[in-house]
């Protein structure tokens, strides 16, 4: 989350030279050439299910990507990725069944509550802003089911060959959007290190976590991504929130030591192999 964060950071400072779907691209594209040089996903043996499950999370991670970026234009990445975190939210509530489970989600929504700046005392955010962010968390459940899926089935090489499906579908649109913009050399070292750090990096590790964890498990630990978004928004953006919004993180980050303490207490499921 901390790689994830810093890396949002530094592709909302593309966004004048490439715009948002010209900087999801870049991201995609040589985060695909990266994980395919390191993983070799072509020594996996593929079945058809599994490639159905990797087509899906593939689509879902490049609009995941495109949706995020465009609502950073207008939102402070804090409260994108609040937004942006109701999908795996979704997800953790969906799958839970027990009265614990659901004390954590609680807390973690009232902190999400908190988090967004509603009331008299806000500035209110952009609502086509607003709505790009929780488009972004409907891919991100998207991307948890059926990462979960194939990660389960394939292990963490699969992420390489859903990255690539994802630069695949990402591009045209980057190219449509930026043009020959795109591949302007002095940028090009800014959107490698957005490629390893958004990407490369954290999706390797989620694909392992995804693998082992419990769908819920993993969907409410994902709550402390607000605070790392909030965190890199300070110091690589200068982007300020009230008081009340820094409480919230804290209660988020309280739902995410609660879920993890009792990962597993009372409960049938198994984590996965890899």
């Amino acid at each position: 989350m901390a790689s994830i964060q810093s890396g949002a950071a530094i592709a909302k400072q593309l966004f004048p030279v490439v715009g948002t779907t010209g900087a999801a691209a870049l991201r995609l594209l040589f985060a695909a050439i990266i994980l395919c040089v390191v993983l070799r996903p072509w020594r996996l043996r593929m079945t058809p299910a599994s490639w159905r499950s990797i087509v899906v999370y593939g689509i879902a991670l490049a609009a995941l990507n495109g949706l995020f970026y465009a609502s950073l234009r207008t939102v402070p990445l804090g409260i994108a990725t609040a937004l942006e975190l109701t999908g795996p939210l979704l997800v953790a509530m969906l799958s839970s069944r027990r009265a614990m489970d659901f004390l954590w989600i609680g807390l973690a929504i009232g902190g999400l509550l908190l988090l967004l700046p509603l009331g008299s005392t806000s500035t209110g955010i952009d609502p086509v802003g607003a709505a790009f962010a929780l488009g972004a968390g409907t891919c991100w459940a998207l991307y948890i089911v059926f990462g979960r899926k194939a990660g389960a089935e394939l292990g963490v090489q699969m992420t390489a060959i859903g990255v690539a499906i994802a630069a695949a579908c990402a591009l045209p649109f980057g190219l449509a959007q930026a043009g020959a913009s795109l591949f302007t050399p002095s940028i090009l070292h800014f959107a490698i290190a957005v490629a390893i750090l958004s990407t490369a990096l954290p999706y390797s590790l989620e694909m392992v976590g995804l693998s082992r964890l419990p769908a819920k498990t993993f969907g409410t630990l994902m709550s402390l991504e607000p605070a790392f978004g909030a965190l890199s928004g300070l110091v690589f953006l200068n982007e300020q929130l009230a008081p009340v919004q820094w409480l919230a993180i804290g209660a988020i980050i309280s739902a995410s030591v609660g879920t993890t303490a009792t990962a597993g207490t009372g409960s049938s499921e198994k984590k996965r192999p890899r």
